[in-house]
């Protein structure tokens, strides 16, 4: 099995040859949400420079990562198999597990957030990149030749995401901002 830090490399520079290596390996699973929860401390920490220090937000961060991989992970793969299909899409929720787990990858480096006044330039240029792999990603598990498709199906994808997790947020409360009862 190739290297973990050579995978996290390689998904962080766009390689196209990691998201089929990825999509392929059903022992991966393990990595990809090692992946997303790296990406998440990362995150966390990286906020330590904008709102300075709070254990909640990073514990909060890799449950909301979590969640939200596999929630937009399923609706990726429902969304591109069944709504927008190319005559050459075949692919299992495992699969797109997989490829987006390791698009969080360029995620690591919001652990540079720490550094005081980086922090929204960081977070917003992980962002961009991010969004890029998963549409590499995803574009990869769907067997899609269009990127343009895979742009479609993460753009409605990420808008019911944030509609669920409003809900979840309305439903169960705001996550570490909101006080004890």
């Amino acid at each position: 099995m190739p290297g973990f830090q050579d995978r996290i490399l390689r998904a962080a520079k766009l390689d196209v040859h990691l998201y089929e290596e990825v999509e392929a390996d059903r022992g991966a699973m393990g990595q990809a949400m090692a992946v997303v929860a790296l990406s998440s401390v990362a995150a966390g920490i990286g906020t330590i420079g904008m709102a300075g220090v709070n254990p909640g937000t990073i514990l909060w961060g890799i449950v909301g990562a979590l969640l939200s991989w596999y929630i937009w992970a399923y609706l990726a793969y429902f969304i591109g198999t069944r709504l927008l299909p190319e005559p050459q899409t075949h692919a299992d929720h495992g699969q797109l597990l997989r490829t987006i787990g390791f698009s969080s990858a360029p995620g690591l480096i919001r652990v540079l957030g720490i550094i005081p006044a980086l922090g929204a330039v960081v977070f917003l240029a992980a962002s961009i990149w991010m969004l890029i792999a998963m549409v590499i990603a995803v574009r990869q598990a769907l067997d899609y030749k269009s990127t343009w498709r895979a742009l479609a199906v993460c753009g409605i994808g990420w808008i019911i995401q944030t509609l669920i997790i409003m809900i979840l947020f309305s439903v169960f409360g705001g996550g570490p901002a909101t006080p004890a009862g």
